[in-house]
């Protein structure tokens, strides 16, 4: 149920013969601690959204869970659709699909110079 790999936010990389993805520029992240600290909430409830796929988290060299700088705003509207619509957290992970694709697709009618607020027979 990502919504958001997060290799798709990742800063530019190259990539040698051997596959390997060097940054061009230093990717900054955040440590689990400092993503709870900034959204109120507890690591062990981060970790289970992580869990279930409705924040994304890598790894550093430590093991420890880090997070792109989108993940405070990414970790509020989760909370948001938790309350705001009493929604579980399997169907929180699909909204959030939905939303993404309603983003493209309204980014795609942008781009095409058509305007999405009229019907297509308009």
């Amino acid at each position: 149920m990502n919504h958001r790999p997060a290799e798709a936010r990742q800063s530019p990389a190259r990539t040698t013969e051997v596959g390997v993805r060097y940054a061009i520029v230093p990717v900054p992240v955040l440590s689990l601690e400092t993503v709870a600290r900034r959204t109120g909430l507890h690591p062990d409830l981060i970790r289970r959204f992580v869990a279930l796929g409705l924040v994304d988290a890598g790894r550093d060299t430590s093991g420890r869970p880090v997070f792109a700088p989108t993940a405070p705003a990414a970790l509020a509207r989760v909370q948001r659709l938790r309350t705001g619509l009493c929604l579980n957290y399997a169907s929180i992970g699909l909204v959030l699909d939905l939303l993404d694709r309603i983003s493209l697709l309204e980014a795609a009618l942008r781009r095409a110079g058509m305007r999405s607020d009229l019907p297509p027979w308009t």
